[in-house]
Protein backbone atom coordinates (compact mmCIF):
# COMPACT_ATOMS: atom_id res chain seq x y z
CA UNK A 1 0.00 0.00 0.00
CA UNK A 2 1.73 3.96 -0.95
CA UNK A 3 1.45 6.27 1.74
CA UNK A 4 -1.53 7.98 -0.07
CA UNK A 5 -3.76 5.06 0.09
CA UNK A 6 -2.39 4.39 3.81
CA UNK A 7 -3.11 7.82 4.91
CA UNK A 8 -6.98 7.63 2.72
CA UNK A 9 -7.25 4.53 4.57
CA UNK A 10 -6.50 6.31 8.38
CA UNK A 11 -8.88 9.01 6.91
CA UNK A 12 -11.38 6.44 6.33
CA UNK A 13 -11.29 4.48 10.00
CA UNK A 14 -11.04 8.20 11.70
CA UNK A 15 -14.33 9.24 9.54
CA UNK A 16 -16.03 5.79 9.92
CA UNK A 17 -15.75 6.03 13.93
CA UNK A 18 -17.04 9.58 13.43
CA UNK A 19 -19.96 8.55 12.14
CA UNK A 20 -20.88 6.85 15.04
CA UNK A 21 -21.68 10.12 16.95
CA UNK A 22 -24.76 11.72 15.96
CA UNK A 23 -24.13 14.83 13.99
CA UNK A 24 -26.60 17.10 15.87
CA UNK A 25 -24.01 16.17 19.32
CA UNK A 26 -21.75 19.01 17.69
CA UNK A 27 -18.42 19.12 16.58
CA UNK A 28 -16.34 19.02 20.20
CA UNK A 29 -18.65 15.91 21.32
CA UNK A 30 -17.60 13.83 17.64
CA UNK A 31 -13.57 15.25 18.08
CA UNK A 32 -11.15 12.75 17.51
CA UNK A 33 -7.70 13.79 18.98
CA UNK A 34 -4.19 13.19 16.48
CA UNK A 35 -0.76 13.48 17.54
CA UNK A 36 2.38 11.85 17.94
CA UNK A 37 5.11 10.64 20.18
CA UNK A 38 6.98 13.64 21.69
CA UNK A 39 8.45 12.67 25.25
CA UNK A 40 8.15 14.00 28.14
CA UNK A 41 5.15 16.36 26.80
CA UNK A 42 3.16 13.31 24.96
CA UNK A 43 3.69 9.41 25.67
CA UNK A 44 2.11 6.87 22.72
CA UNK A 45 2.57 4.24 25.62
CA UNK A 46 2.92 6.13 28.99
CA UNK A 47 0.40 4.24 30.68
CA UNK A 48 -0.10 6.17 34.09
CA UNK A 49 2.48 9.05 32.59
CA UNK A 50 1.11 9.58 29.33
CA UNK A 51 2.94 12.81 28.74
CA UNK A 52 2.73 16.56 30.23
CA UNK A 53 0.38 17.82 27.47
CA UNK A 54 -1.75 14.70 27.07
CA UNK A 55 -3.01 14.83 30.80
CA UNK A 56 -3.56 18.79 30.80
CA UNK A 57 -5.72 17.86 27.20
CA UNK A 58 -7.28 14.90 29.33
CA UNK A 59 -8.40 17.35 32.07
CA UNK A 60 -9.59 19.68 29.60
CA UNK A 61 -11.59 17.04 28.07
CA UNK A 62 -12.69 15.79 31.07
CA UNK A 63 -14.16 19.54 32.56
CA UNK A 64 -16.16 19.72 29.12
CA UNK A 65 -17.41 16.08 29.48
CA UNK A 66 -16.00 15.19 25.80
CA UNK A 67 -14.38 11.64 25.64
CA UNK A 68 -12.62 11.43 22.33
CA UNK A 69 -10.27 9.09 21.28
CA UNK A 70 -6.83 9.45 20.20
CA UNK A 71 -4.54 8.35 17.33
CA UNK A 72 -0.62 8.52 17.24
CA UNK A 73 0.49 9.20 14.17
CA UNK A 74 3.84 10.69 12.62
CA UNK A 75 3.70 14.10 12.95
CA UNK A 76 3.16 15.17 9.45
CA UNK A 77 0.78 12.78 8.88
CA UNK A 78 -1.26 14.14 12.08
CA UNK A 79 -0.91 17.76 10.29
CA UNK A 80 -2.54 16.30 7.31
CA UNK A 81 -5.36 14.68 8.91
CA UNK A 82 -5.91 17.83 11.23
CA UNK A 83 -6.61 19.93 8.03
CA UNK A 84 -8.54 17.73 6.19
CA UNK A 85 -11.02 15.39 8.43
CA UNK A 86 -14.10 16.78 10.28
CA UNK A 87 -13.98 17.33 13.70
CA UNK A 88 -10.62 16.63 14.12
CA UNK A 89 -7.92 18.41 16.77
CA UNK A 90 -3.80 18.35 16.85
CA UNK A 91 -1.62 18.69 19.32
CA UNK A 92 0.80 20.13 20.45
CA UNK A 93 0.85 22.34 17.37
CA UNK A 94 2.87 25.37 17.12
CA UNK A 95 0.73 28.54 16.37
CA UNK A 96 2.28 31.05 13.24
CA UNK A 97 0.81 33.47 11.09
CA UNK A 98 1.30 31.05 7.75
CA UNK A 99 -0.99 28.34 9.93
CA UNK A 100 -3.77 31.19 11.27
CA UNK A 101 -6.34 30.68 8.91
CA UNK A 102 -5.73 26.51 8.56
CA UNK A 103 -7.14 25.91 12.42
CA UNK A 104 -9.57 27.25 15.00
CA UNK A 105 -6.92 27.57 17.75
CA UNK A 106 -8.83 25.69 20.61
CA UNK A 107 -6.98 26.15 23.91
CA UNK A 108 -3.10 27.19 24.62
CA UNK A 109 -1.11 24.50 26.59
CA UNK A 110 2.20 25.21 26.92
CA UNK A 111 5.20 28.36 26.35
CA UNK A 112 7.56 26.41 24.22
CA UNK A 113 11.43 27.18 24.04
CA UNK A 114 13.18 25.84 20.59
CA UNK A 115 17.06 25.32 20.72
CA UNK A 116 19.87 23.63 18.69
CA UNK A 117 21.45 20.83 20.17
CA UNK A 118 24.56 19.38 18.97
CA UNK A 119 27.29 16.34 19.87
CA UNK A 120 30.24 17.94 20.95
CA UNK A 121 32.28 16.70 18.50
CA UNK A 122 30.27 18.70 15.32
CA UNK A 123 30.95 21.47 13.73
CA UNK A 124 28.10 23.36 14.33
CA UNK A 125 29.52 25.79 17.41
CA UNK A 126 26.49 25.97 19.45
CA UNK A 127 27.67 28.97 21.07
CA UNK A 128 27.46 30.99 18.09
CA UNK A 129 24.21 29.53 16.07
CA UNK A 130 23.56 32.96 14.38
CA UNK A 131 27.13 31.87 12.53
CA UNK A 132 25.91 28.11 11.85
CA UNK A 133 23.47 28.99 8.83
CA UNK A 134 25.51 26.94 5.98
CA UNK A 135 25.25 23.47 8.37
CA UNK A 136 22.71 20.75 8.26
CA UNK A 137 20.27 21.28 10.97
CA UNK A 138 18.10 18.16 11.35
CA UNK A 139 14.14 18.44 12.39
CA UNK A 140 10.51 16.68 12.90
CA UNK A 141 9.05 16.55 9.46
CA UNK A 142 6.25 18.57 9.17
CA UNK A 143 7.08 20.57 12.02
CA UNK A 144 6.46 24.61 12.55
CA UNK A 145 10.49 24.86 13.70
CA UNK A 146 10.94 24.87 9.46
CA UNK A 147 9.53 28.47 9.00
CA UNK A 148 11.54 29.95 12.34
CA UNK A 149 14.43 28.29 10.92
CA UNK A 150 13.84 29.63 7.31
CA UNK A 151 13.32 33.29 8.37
CA UNK A 152 16.73 32.80 10.59
CA UNK A 153 18.17 32.32 7.37
CA UNK A 154 18.81 28.63 7.89
CA UNK A 155 18.04 26.47 4.20
CA UNK A 156 20.15 23.03 4.74
CA UNK A 157 17.64 21.23 6.63
CA UNK A 158 17.05 17.37 7.31
CA UNK A 159 13.92 16.36 7.99
CA UNK A 160 13.10 13.12 9.94
CA UNK A 161 9.92 11.07 10.31
CA UNK A 162 10.72 11.16 14.87
CA UNK A 163 12.78 12.47 17.66
CA UNK A 164 14.62 9.07 17.36
CA UNK A 165 15.41 9.08 13.53
CA UNK A 166 16.62 12.87 14.31
CA UNK A 167 18.73 11.62 17.04
CA UNK A 168 20.53 9.19 14.77
CA UNK A 169 21.01 12.07 11.84
CA UNK A 170 23.13 13.55 14.84
CA UNK A 171 25.16 10.43 15.68
CA UNK A 172 25.60 9.44 11.54
CA UNK A 173 26.77 12.63 10.59
CA UNK A 174 24.08 13.11 8.15
CA UNK A 175 23.33 16.25 10.46
CA UNK A 176 25.74 18.63 11.86
CA UNK A 177 22.93 19.92 14.87
CA UNK A 178 19.14 19.72 15.40
CA UNK A 179 16.25 22.04 16.48
CA UNK A 180 13.67 21.47 18.47
CA UNK A 181 11.66 22.10 21.60
CA UNK A 182 13.79 22.09 24.78
CA UNK A 183 12.13 20.10 27.25
CA UNK A 184 11.55 17.13 24.30
CA UNK A 185 15.61 17.53 23.49
CA UNK A 186 16.69 17.09 26.75
CA UNK A 187 14.52 14.09 27.36
CA UNK A 188 15.42 12.25 24.26
CA UNK A 189 18.92 12.58 25.57
CA UNK A 190 18.30 11.89 28.99
CA UNK A 191 16.32 8.79 28.01
CA UNK A 192 19.93 7.91 26.27
CA UNK A 193 22.15 8.77 28.97
CA UNK A 194 23.82 11.11 26.82
CA UNK A 195 23.35 14.31 27.95
CA UNK A 196 27.38 14.75 28.77
CA UNK A 197 27.87 14.03 25.18
CA UNK A 198 25.69 17.10 23.28
CA UNK A 199 25.51 20.76 23.91
CA UNK A 200 22.94 22.94 23.73
CA UNK A 201 22.14 26.73 22.76
CA UNK A 202 19.99 29.12 24.58
CA UNK A 203 16.80 29.50 23.39
CA UNK A 204 16.29 30.91 19.98
CA UNK A 205 12.56 31.79 19.82
CA UNK A 206 10.10 31.09 22.35
CA UNK A 207 6.58 30.29 21.05
CA UNK A 208 3.13 29.13 22.43
CA UNK A 209 1.55 25.19 21.86
CA UNK A 210 -2.02 24.70 21.43
CA UNK A 211 -5.07 22.61 21.13
CA UNK A 212 -5.99 23.70 17.73
CA UNK A 213 -9.29 22.03 15.43
CA UNK A 214 -10.24 21.52 12.08
CA UNK A 215 -11.97 24.63 10.47
CA UNK A 216 -15.76 23.11 11.62
CA UNK A 217 -15.42 24.07 14.65
CA UNK A 218 -17.12 26.90 15.79
CA UNK A 219 -16.66 30.10 17.72
CA UNK A 220 -18.87 28.92 20.86
CA UNK A 221 -16.81 25.36 20.68
CA UNK A 222 -13.76 27.79 20.72
CA UNK A 223 -14.73 30.18 23.39
CA UNK A 224 -15.72 26.96 25.61
CA UNK A 225 -12.09 25.37 25.14
CA UNK A 226 -10.55 28.82 26.00
CA UNK A 227 -13.12 29.19 29.10
CA UNK A 228 -12.09 25.89 30.45
CA UNK A 229 -8.66 26.31 29.86
CA UNK A 230 -8.12 29.67 31.71
CA UNK A 231 -10.01 28.14 34.55
CA UNK A 232 -7.62 25.40 34.73
CA UNK A 233 -4.71 27.98 34.91
CA UNK A 234 -6.45 29.99 37.29
CA UNK A 235 -7.04 26.52 39.90
CA UNK A 236 -3.40 25.66 39.14
CA UNK A 237 -4.44 22.68 37.34
CA UNK A 238 -1.88 23.52 34.42
CA UNK A 239 0.99 23.99 36.57
CA UNK A 240 0.79 21.00 38.67
CA UNK A 241 0.46 19.21 35.59
CA UNK A 242 3.51 20.33 33.97
CA UNK A 243 5.74 20.71 37.37
CA UNK A 244 4.87 16.47 38.02
CA UNK A 245 7.02 16.16 34.25
CA UNK A 246 9.85 18.41 35.65
CA UNK A 247 9.14 20.17 32.57
CA UNK A 248 12.32 23.48 32.62
CA UNK A 249 12.85 26.33 30.61
CA UNK A 250 16.25 26.83 29.21
CA UNK A 251 17.45 29.94 30.52
CA UNK A 252 17.76 27.32 33.96
CA UNK A 253 19.63 24.87 31.66
CA UNK A 254 23.09 23.89 33.26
Amino acid sequence: MDRRRAIAALGATLGASLACVPAQAGVAARMRLVTAHLPPLVLEHGGARPGALMELVNELCQRMQLAPQTRFVPWRRAIFLATTLPATAIFPLTRQPAREAQYRWLAPLYDEHYVFTAPHSSRFDIRHPLDMKARRIALLRGAGQAAILKELGYGNLVEAASIDEVHRFLLKGIADAAFGEYNIIRASLRSRGEEADFALSPPVRSTTAWLAGSLDFGTDDVQEFQRTMAAITADGSSRRILAKYGLGSPEKAP
